[in-house]
């Protein structure tokens, strides 16, 4: 196969029943929509011969600006089978960030939803999901066969925006080679499954990698995906039961709340096989709940950056087992190395593979300081065992010194929710005089559980070193979400400076933090 000549739009098989389902589309609850492997190819082909018909050119920029949703996906796949950019945007940032995503990507066209419509206005054209009229994407977009433009070497298939979590979002271009040899390098080391009509479910947002990836890898398979506009606990509870879902790719967070539903186990998951976590850390504490409540059920903690594709760790060559909280065993058809390494055995991993971005989208200095040679410098501290397996110990730039110690907020946290009593933690640093910085906690206890600050702090104390014990702790009901469905550190270290200065800390939070 000649990846160059792929088509990322392209991804169905042929070969394969197109009458079997591909989506259902849960946008409405109460009347679902079905629609088979040929309809959506066939309305991806009408929106190719839509914008090629328009005269956009090749390479133009075109956006999806909506929640989660059949015709997304048939525009995902449309806008690349044309020839020109898909630019998946992040819906959930304030209407300012929305417009400099416009303007930074050069956006031509943008399909929308009517949420979106208002929030973009007339500052770019739009061809709106939910608008009936003559104007609307029904009316617009007639479905047929298309016969999708060959990619050159390199050519762009897309752009995503990071989180900007650090400042303003980067847009990073992706190719259609890159992104073809990613699903190619999962499946051949058995990372994904391939089963035709497997079912699996989406809510994570269609603008970030992890639920992007799986749509392709779906469509790839001839699979089945039930489509939920967003994640919500009884949503997405219910929908795993109901449409007895086989395989699910999520965000760790995601299954932490999800466990905090008390009447869990009246869901029938007879059905599922396996859950695949990742796009962030894991503790050992959350696996094990997971496990408990999904006890037949393959769990496995992967890892993928949107820079560098979500192909770096699989299955060990020799067969050995992954251990608990491990990445994984580097592909044989990708590189690894670290950087600034404590030793030889951690470090901050770099990686080169096909997938690599070619830069950041007009940022040639922050493309710089992350790529040279075709490495791409994570920022992820890792650490490797005995057997070449990986582990995630930190961000590098979550990485904070208190006393003249190094701290990695994920080590600490690992630390906490090995207490009995606690349920989930997230740990920032905070400003300290005489310390540089200090280590605070947010705490969500279990259900029908409580402790003390002091009871978490000594034991902090008793099993890990004494400079990581958080020197203040807050109780909350719940941890507040970015909008990749990560836990938002940003808002917590505003928070705690705001609690420092008013010597709050003492105050338990009724209220659930929200993003």
């Amino acid at each position: 196969m000649n990846q160059t000549l792929r088509n990322l739009g392209d991804l169905i098989d042929r070969s394969l029943p197109q009458s079997r389902i591909a989506i259902i589309d849960l946008r409405d609850a109460g009347q679902p929509r079905e629609y088979t492997h040929q309809q959506i190819d066939e309305l991806a082909g009408g929106v190719a011969h839509y914008l090629q018909a328009r005269g956009y050119r090749r390479g133009d920029a075109i956006a999806i600006a909506s929640l989660n949703r059949a015709e997304y996906i048939a525009a995902y796949f449309g806008i690349m089978r044309a020839g020109l950019v898909a630019v998946p945007l992040n819906i959930k940032v304030p209407a300012e960030t929305l417009h400099y995503f416009l303007d930074d990507a050069d956006i031509k066209l943008a399909f929308v939803d009517n949420a979106r419509a208002e929030l973009i206005g007339d500052s770019v054209t739009t061809i709106n999901f939910d608008d009936d009229s003559s104007a609307g994407f029904v009316q617009q977009i007639s479905p047929c066969t298309f016969d999708s433009v060959a990619p050159a070497a390199g050519e762009l298939a897309m752009i995503l925006y990071t989180s900007g979590s650090t400042g303003r979002p980067k847009g990073v271009p992706l190719t259609h080679a890159g992104q073809y040899w990613a699903l190619d390098a999962t499946r051949f080391a058995g990372v994904e499954p391939d089963a035709a009509q497997a079912r699996y479910i989406v809510a994570q947002p269609l603008f970030h990698m992890n639920g992007l990836f799986l749509v392709k890898r779906v469509f790839a398979a001839n699979g089945l995906l039930v489509v939920l506009p967003s994640f919500t606990i009884e949503s997405y509870l219910h929908a795993l039961s109901y449409y007895r879902i086989n395989i699910v790719t999520a965000v760790p967070t995601m299954f932490a709340r999800l466990l905090r539903d008390p009447d869990i186990s009246r869901y029938d998951f007879s059905q599922l096989q396996k859950v695949m976590l990742g796009s962030a850390p894991i503790t050992a504490g959350l696996l094990n709940r997971i496990k408990a409540a999904f006890p037949d059920v393959t769990i496995s903690h992967g890892y993928g950056t949107t820079e560098a594709g979500p192909a770096v760790f699989g299955p060990h060559t020799d067969g050995l087992p992954v251990p608990p909280l491990s990445l994984g065993y580097p592909l044989a058809s990708g590189e690894v190395k670290f950087a600034e390494g404590a030793s030889a055995d951690q470090g901050v991993l770099m990686m080169r593979n096909p997938a690599v971005t070619p830069g950041y989208h007009r940022l040639p200095e922050k493309s710089a300081a992350v790529l040279r040679d075709g490495w791409y410098y994570s920022g992820d501290v890792m650490r490797r065992d005995e057997n070449g397996f990986y582990f995630f110990v930190g961000r590098a730039d979550d990485m904070f010194v208190c006393s003249g110690e190094n701290i990695y907020p994920g080590e600490v946290e690992k630390l906490l929710e090995s207490h009995p009593a606690v349920r989930q933690t997230c740990v920032v640093p905070l400003d300290d005089e005489e310390r540089g910085q200090i280590p605070v906690a947010f705490v969500v206890l279990q259900q029908g559980q409580s402790t003390s600050q002091d009871a978490l702090k000594q034991h902090a104390l008793t099993h890990g070193p004494a400079y990581q014990h958080p020197r203040r702790i807050a109780f909350v009901n719940e941890l507040p979400w970015a909008a990749t469905n990560k836990v938002d550190r940003q808002q917590l270290r505003q928070l705690a400076l705001t609690l420092e200065q008013q010597q709050r800390w003492d105050d338990a939070l009724a209220e659930p933090l929200h993003s």
